[in-house]
């Protein structure tokens, strides 16, 4: 029997979503971790108590990466990275990031949540209106 994987998207949601073929960003990232410890697919499966095939999609970016605290707490846990390293924050970022969600921290911060528009349209190379530059730059001389 398989046993199913907290998610949020559904498979195939993922698989059209997902930019990078051959892998996602946590799958790899959690890959490198596991073979870097020398944690074998199966062992590392069996302390999280979640079926290997499943898993082993997850990696390969075929299923999302798992969302839930408890579970991303558990696979820290086995590939001992401690909760308050930056080690551990990148596991949770790059968790939502392929779940395409934005991490839980930042959306609480509504100070961060103005600001992302603005970072969106930099990173698509798009240029910022005069009003945002000029609010940008009250918010770098603490003005705003």
């Amino acid at each position: 029997m398989v046993k199913e994987l907290p998610h949020k998207n559904n498979t195939k949601d993922v698989q059209q979503n997902n930019p990078r073929e051959g892998g996602t960003m946590f799958g790899e990232f959690i890959k490198t971790l596991r073979l870097d410890r020398d944690i074998g697919l199966r062992e590392f499966c069996r302390q999280l108590s979640i079926d290997a095939s499943n898993w082993s999609k997850i990696e390969r970016g075929i299923l999302p990466p798992p969302q839930g605290d408890e579970k991303l707490d558990q696979i820290a846990e086995v590939l001992g990275i401690k909760k308050s390293s930056e080690l551990y924050n990148e596991l949770k970022d790059k968790a939502a990031i392929d779940a395409g969600i934005i991490p839980k921290d930042l959306l609480s911060d509504q100070e961060t949540l103005n600001a992302l528009p603005m970072f969106f349209r930099t990173v698509r190379s798009e240029k910022p209106t005069a009003e945002e530059i000029e609010k940008l730059i009250e918010k770098i001389r603490g003005e705003g």
